[in-house]
């Protein structure tokens, strides 16, 4: 650990201390307060703007105090109490703290991504109980209040709607704006009810392969669990300055990069309301390191891979003492180039929106290990255990052995939102199962495997992705790389990989293809395919989005499988489990046509592990339709 830091930083919790007594606060906003009692005066948060070349706006932790409870107090004045939600679309601003933290404090928090359509975003909040949103103003080049305002039309129960910024008078009387609520309302909390530590704080949405995204409630246990363990693990003080590119939507941006420097009295720059999406910012990134002092670097494997290729240019980076990953599984090549142009450890953060965002945190107190997740953070217990024939956790795993990782402490989520979409999410005993497969050595470390539904099961033999995009990734022209299982009628999935160049890189997938073949020694593991694409499908948050990589070469490989026959439309779709679901619309044709047709591609289609649902371009046509009942 960094000597400077080491005094102010959050110990560990000594034998025989409980959760509540080590962390003392009783709920996010008392954590905070308390940080700003002995920080009052000192840096929060930087606002780096659009443009990092113009000056950035800096906010004191009495500052952050005083907004929140300001904030609190105005959504206390039109109505919201204790179990009502107020959902928000916001980028990376300083207000959108002031929200998030100031919701949770006052009734609850529902952080929605703002990219999403205005229909989505409307079930989201009805499914919610959301009776509030705040949203954006209007302002050229952005559709946020315009989406807000539609929202506020489907959705019945949205009686409150607030306005961060933007041109005033485009909402009319019934919309408040932020602005004047933290001008009219008082710096200190003007209501007794203050949330206790099982109170809901915020729900999350995250979404999965099919269907609707799942809203994940989230105490204040939980949440100052995640952060006061975050904290400890990253050896967190007054002196760091943490960089944060992430929206702030994702848990991650909330609580590891927010809350968890908060309660150590850190700064968190805010890298433009746009953060990692601004190609300024990616440009300008260590530049901005250096003019921040910045000493952790944090990001997602993306946005680092992307910062380490464009290079210092000189800046003087002797501040930075970490970078942190999380979100997905950081690639080798990407830790070692980081590694390289810092001089510092890449360490990184195992988490989910169901766990507050931290499970397991690499600490800075122990060597680092590349490839590990570390260890669970205080209170927070990991087990490895075998999967049975229903694919649900059996006993647990002995030293080593991999398995499904579930995760049991006070950083556990009690539930989603939709108490039946629960069921699924916890083992009989009470521990959460993650969906990761992973191992746990001797010592407790943790290392990740991957998505139980990522691993491709070739022909019985189970193919990490990750081996593969490590390698790729090795590549010098290689930008990006996600690896997926594609459906094959003899070995049931074969690996296919996807793949961006750099800017200016030329070369073939062929080349590609062979470049794999010399360095991956596992046969099994060996592309089949490789395409090269100008920019992968992407998450919100930064992560390559899998389920559109594997829908899309399954369909290409199914049309070539099935060339020749009267197909007008193949779409292919996820359902829960490893099932894909392939929609087939046949061209119109007679009845015998149709029906002959119907049978070849069934036998052409023998072997592979697909469910086939069939339309036709005829359906328009009564008749037509009837022949497909």
């Amino acid at each position: 650990m960094d000597a400077r830091s080491a005094s102010a930083t959050i110990a560990a919790p000594g034998p025989g201390v409980g959760f509540e007594d080590w962390m003392t606060a009783t709920h996010v906003f008392n954590a905070i307060a308390v940080t700003a009692g002995r920080c009052g005066s000192k840096t929060a948060i930087t606002c780096i703007g659009t443009d990092p070349d113009s000056p950035a706006s800096r906010f004191s932790y009495a500052e952050l105090r005083d907004g929140i409870a300001r904030t609190a107090n105005a959504l206390r004045s039109l109505g919201l109490r204790r179990g009502d939600v107020v959902a928000y679309m916001l980028p990376s601003l300083v207000e959108t703290q002031f929200v998030l933290w100031g919701a949770a404090t006052a009734a609850s928090a529902l952080p929605i991504n703002p990219l999403l359509r205005a229909e989505e975003i409307a079930s989201l909040c009805r499914a919610a109980g959301a009776t509030a949103l705040v949203a954006l103003g209007p302002l050229p080049g952005t559709e946020m209040w315009n989406k807000a305002k539609q929202v506020k039309e489907m959705v019945s129960a949205l009686r409150v709607l607030i306005q961060v910024g933007g041109e005033k008078g485009d909402g009319g009387p019934e919309v408040h704006l932020l602005e004047d609520l933290l001008r009219w309302h008082p710096a200190q909390l003007a209501f007794a009810d203050l949330p206790g530590l099982d109170d809901v704080a915020a729900t999350f949405h995250t979404g999965g392969t099919a269907g609707a995204p799942k809203l994940v409630v989230h105490t204040h246990r939980n949440q100052l669990a995640a952060a006061y363990g975050g904290a400890w693990a990253a050896g967190a003080s007054t002196d760091d300055v943490l960089v944060n590119g992430l929206p702030m939507f994702h848990v991650a941006a909330a609580i590891f990069c927010s809350l968890a420097m908060f309660v150590a009295g850190a700064e968190v720059v805010l890298l433009s309301p746009a953060g990692f999406r601004n190609p300024r910012i990616v440009a300008d990134f260590w530049r901005i390191v250096q003019r921040t002092g910045t000493t952790i670097v944090g990001g997602v494997p993306t946005a680092l891979a992307a910062v380490a290729k464009v290079g210092p240019a000189g800046a003087d980076l002797s501040r930075v003492r970490v970078s942190f990953c999380g979100a997905s599984m950081l690639p080798r090549a990407v830790a070692e180039q980081m590694e390289l142009l810092t001089g510092q450890p890449v360490r990184e953060v195992y988490g989910m929106t169901e766990c507050g965002g931290v499970i397991c945190v690499d600490p800075v107190s122990r060597p680092r290990v590349i490839g590990s997740a570390g260890y669970p953070i205080p209170f927070c217990e990991v087990q490895a255990r075998l999967l049975d024939g229903a694919s649900t956790p059996g006993r647990a795993c002995l030293t080593d052995e991999p398995g499904l990782l579930v995760v049991r402490g006070p950083n556990m989520t009690p539930g989603f939102k939709d108490a039946a979409r629960s069921a699924a999410l916890f083992t009989t005993d009470g521990w959460l199962i993650t969906g990761d497969l992973g191992r746990i050595d001797a010592t407790g470390r943790v290392f990740i495997a991957g998505r139980a539904k990522d691993v491709i099961i070739r022909s019985g033999h189970n193919v990490d992705p990750v081996a593969v995009e490590e390698c790729l990734m090795r590549h010098p022209a290689v930008a990006e790389v996600g690896v997926v299982g594609m459906a094959d009628g003899y070995a049931g999935e074969v690996p296919v990989a996807y793949v961006t160049l750099q800017q200016g890189a030329c070369v073939t997938e062929g080349e590609l293809l062979a470049f794999a073949r010399a360095n991956i020694s596992e046969p099994a593991a060996l592309p089949r395919r490789l395409f090269i694409l100008d920019q992968l499908p992407m998450t919100a948050v930064g992560k390559v989005y899998k389920p559109a990589l594997r829908q899309d070469c399954t369909r290409r490989h199914l049309l070539e499988v099935l060339r020749g026959e009267p197909i007008a439309d193949l779409s292919v779709r996820d359902e829960p489990g490893r099932r894909q679901v392939v929609c087939i619309e046949l061209e119109a044709e007679e009845e015998g046509c149709w029906q002959a047709s119907r049978q070849r591609i069934h036998f052409r289609l023998t072997g592979y592990l697909l469910a086939i649902e069939w339309t036709s371009a005829s359906q328009r046509n009564p008749k037509a339709a009837s022949r497909l009942r």
